[in-house]
């Protein structure tokens, strides 16, 4: 009786233990399981936003002379080199003048000769001319027949011609004189303007040739301490630049320090390239320490807007839009225009990745097509077009709900909200996941978690 006694115990707390344990799992079961809709949701805050274009360019001098030969010849010497200050009209180079002080030599020579022979004919001219006088003396006194007389007027005709002749090839000879002169100086090589040789192409002994074009002999940037940065702008871009506007670039010598400049002029002048547009943005920079050198590639960032204190939504939020599947899960009745097809159609897009398309929130996330690296994110001005208005999907108490908001500029991660009822603090929905509990058409496994954005 006793034994009995002790197994109906023994059996009442085993069930009870079990009971117990039972009701602890379904409660830490019903504690941990996760929800029908897990969101990913950001804060809406205030603060500052500056909405940038940049470009990539090279630094190069103000004004930069190409420094050649008009005569051809052999280098005989070089007073100048890599890095030497020259002024204008100082000798940098002398081609071998042998050759061309043989050519003045001959020349002059040619024109003495010349001048001896206008001498002559104007000696023979004024002969004729007393002959021809005589001769005409002698015809009216019916002394001479009239064939000689016609014969001393010929030979004065051709005496003057003579002289004409011989004025005319002492001119000739005299303008040759003259070539081969400036050719003789030609072979002095002089700066054109004061600045400093960032260029030579030649050695002494060299042969430059110059019978098709002038070879290069020189360059000489003018003023080192005044440089311009020639960029390349995207055609979407080019519009928010405008003359005076400040500028900022970094050079890879200097990693860690920032230059400002400021824009000079915006060029007319259009490059393609692969059928990308671009355009020559001049940017004015003063090198006063000649810390920078011509050539190097300028990595520039112009600040064509900026606001203060403003709301700021994450744009990934302005990119999320919530699929039917999510309303459904929650228990919400799905808003019109609102299909299973997934959390965020395909067509939306990503910013700033060609081929997906949509336009950007607030216009942020187009690439600059600097032609190379330094290109990056910037935004439309407010008001742009329509696309302006957007919606974002707030999570409240478990609940989506839509708020319509105008966007103004935005620096490619945040935008700012001109219009619309959100206020800092505000969750907004950035991504959406259905849990096992709900039904999503299209789900990979049953009772799966199925990614809706």
């Amino acid at each position: 009786m006793a034994n009995r006694a002790r197994s109906v115990v023994v059996t009442v707390l085993a069930l009870a233990i079990l009971g117990g344990g039972a009701f602890a799992f379904v409660k830490w079961r019903k504690a941990h399981a996760k929800p029908a809709v897990e969101f990913e949701t950001a804060k809406v805050d205030k603060g500052r936003i500056t909405s940038r274009v940049t470009a990539t360019g090279t630094l190069s001098a103000l004004v930069t002379v190409q420094v050649g030969s008009q005569v051809s010849g052999r280098i005989q010497k070089l007073l100048v080199d890599f890095n030497s200050p020259v002024k204008k009209g100082q000798l940098i180079a002398q081609i071998d003048p042998q050759l061309f002080q043989a050519a003045v030599d001959q020349s002059r020579a040619n024109y003495i000769a010349a001048t001896g022979g206008l001498a002559k004919a104007e000696a023979q001219a004024r002969d004729a001319k007393r002959q021809f006088d005589r001769s005409k003396g002698l015809l009216e006194k019916k002394l001479i027949a009239q064939a000689d007389y016609d014969t001393a007027e010929a030979n004065l005709d051709v005496a003057n011609a003579s002289v004409a002749m011989a004025k005319g090839s002492l001119e000739q000879a005299k303008a040759t004189l003259h070539q081969n002169q400036v050719n003789l100086e030609f072979t002095k090589i002089v700066s054109p303007t004061d600045g400093v040789v960032i260029s030579r192409s030649v050695d002494v002994g060299q042969t430059v040739a110059a019978a098709m074009s002038a070879p290069t002999l020189f360059v000489i940037a003018q003023d080192l301490r005044k440089m311009q940065v020639d960029t390349s702008v995207a055609e979407a871009d080019i519009g928010k630049l405008k003359p005076q506007m400040a500028a900022t670039f970094t050079v890879d010598a200097f990693p860690g320090e920032r230059f400002k400049g400021k824009v000079r002029q915006i060029r007319n002048a259009a490059t393609t390239v692969q059928n990308v547009v671009t355009y020559d943005a001049v940017i004015d920079v003063d090198n006063e320490e000649l810390k920078l050198r011509p050539g190097m590639t300028a990595n520039v960032t112009f600040i064509w807007a900026a606001q203060d204190d403003v709301v700021r939504v994450p744009n990934a939020a302005l990119r999320f839009k919530p699929a039917a599947e999510i309303f459904t899960a929650l228990g919400q009745q799905p808003p019109a225009g609102v299909n299973g097809g997934g959390g965020k159609p395909r067509a939306q897009g990503f910013p700033g990745m060609p081929g997906m398309g949509g336009p950007p929130p607030g216009g942020g996330g187009r690439r600059s097509a600097g032609g190379g690296p330094g290109a990056g994110a910037t935004a439309r001005t407010r008001g742009d077009d329509t696309n302006d208005k957007r919606t974002v999907w707030v999570n409240k108490g478990g609940q989506l709900q839509s708020v319509s908001v105008r966007t103004g500029i935005s620096d490619g991660s945040l935008t700012e909200v001109v219009e619309g009822a959100l206020q800092p603090g505000d969750a907004v929905v950035t991504d959406a996941t259905v849990g096992g509990g709900a039904t999503a058409a299209n789900s990979s496994a049953p009772g799966g978690m199925r990614r809706l954005f």
